[in-house]
């Protein structure tokens, strides 16, 4: 087995935190077998009773899509969510791997009709992690296809070689020991948010070409760094890399307008490019793209709360996947280059108690990349005044 796999394998082993006698479900997608191998050897390793693998086909969508009845495409059926729901109740471990495996795959369909088929997303997900009963770790897995996507203009071989050195330098597994140096990372991550926590803002202002936005923010939310603990007091670190700090905004209270700044990625691989949105009260009342927009329109009709953020998350240039100027067209990676924000469903455990029956509960969760270095965020206090918060990529609290 491919040494870097297993190097990689070990890092998604010890952000989910595996312990000795937990059941690990892996996700993954067809095209990912060897890393797949390699995070179950790791689990294995770390103590783990069993592990479970669970694996995408996008061509069995496609598939679906080109044959089915449309009236058929939002099935899901039930025994997919149980298994998870049953996997969180033995407060199981899951790993997850990212990166495209069949790029463009759908590009010539329906685009409506593929965004009503929501697989491989299922609303037990979200539900999942915001009860916090499982320990939890996505990573990226490196593949000739996925190369060939970011790098068109080099050979196969050679692409293949530039994504996993990219990779292994934004795991930092290019450092003598990965873990101690995330470590380090998370603490410096946890202090912005600290940071950010203690000003209390009541809005957030982000202005740049193509963008005039102003988040509000309920009254109790907190900023955190992707470091997260189960209800057991388990800590595991949710995405690697992880490049952000995050909050929950009032989904009542987004008004302006807003251009991405890098290609948003559907778990399916669909690619929305050139996505534009304008907000009224907090909803999307307007979307537009100039690629495969119908599909995410589609994906966010499941319900009314897919059209209103359930989060938002600010990213500094001082992270490892921004200064490499690659789009990598897979939101774990692009979203930790740039601040974002996210139609759908939110994060309950960042705000407390009294305001959690405020907060979007959404289906869907779709992050969209909106900052960089041309993007200004201000803070806004409850009396109206501002104060800078990032600027040309650096917090300026």
């Amino acid at each position: 087995m491919d040494d870097r796999s297993m190097r990689l394998a070990k890092l998604a082993a010890h952000g989910a935190n595996v312990q000795e006698g937990q059941i690990v479900l892996v996700n993954a997608d067809l095209g990912h077998e060897e890393l797949v191998r390699a995070v179950a050897a790791a689990a294995y390793e770390r103590g783990a009773k069993f592990v479970d693998v669970s694996y995408f086909d996008p061509h069995v969508k496609r598939a679906r899509i080109e044959h089915a009845d449309p009236n058929t495409l939002e099935y899901v059926p039930e025994w997919y969510g149980d298994r998870f729901r049953k996997h969180a109740d033995g407060r199981g471990a899951r790993i997850n791997l990212n990166g495209v495996t069949a790029p463009n795959l759908l590009d010539d369909l329906d685009e409506t009709l593929v965004g009503r088929d929501r697989l491989p997303r299922l609303k037990e997900h979200g539900e999942i992690v915001g009860e916090r009963t499982t320990n939890w770790c996505i990573v990226p897995a490196p593949t000739r296809s996925w190369a060939a996507l970011i790098f068109p203009d080099l050979p196969e071989d050679e692409a293949y070689e530039k994504l996993w050195r990219q990779i292994e330098h934004v795991l930092r597994l290019d450092e003598p020991d990965p873990e101690a140096a995330w470590d380090e990372r998370m603490a410096v991550l946890n202090e912005t948010a600290g940071r950010l926590a203690e000003r209390r803002f009541d809005a957030i202002e982000l202005r740049g070409p193509g963008t005039d936005l102003t988040i509000g923010l309920l009254p109790t939310a907190r900023w955190w760094a992707a470091d997260f603990s189960t209800v057991a007091g388990l800590r595991h670190l949710p995405n690697l890399p992880t490049e952000e700090v995050f909050t929950t905004p009032d989904p009542e209270r987004t008004e302006g307008h807003v251009t991405s700044t890098k290609p948003l990625v559907l778990q399916d691989g669909t690619i929305v490019r050139g996505l534009r949105v304008r907000f009224e009260r907090g909803k999307a009342v307007e979307i537009d793209a100039d690629a495969n927009v119908e599909a995410l329109r589609a994906r966010l009709a499941v319900d009314d709360a897919g059209f209103r953020l359930g989060e938002l998350a600010l990213v500094d240039r001082h992270g490892r996947i921004g200064p490499l100027g690659t789009v990598f067209y897979d939101t774990l990676l692009d979203e930790n280059a740039a601040s974002h924000i996210a139609l759908g469903a939110a994060y309950a455990a960042t705000v407390a108690a009294e305001d959690r029956d405020r907060i979007n509960q959404s289906e869907i969760h779709i992050d969209f990349m909106i900052g960089g270095p041309g993007v200004d965020v201000m803070g806004v206090a409850a009396d109206g005044s501002a104060v800078p918060v990032l600027q040309g990529g650096e917090f300026k609290l």
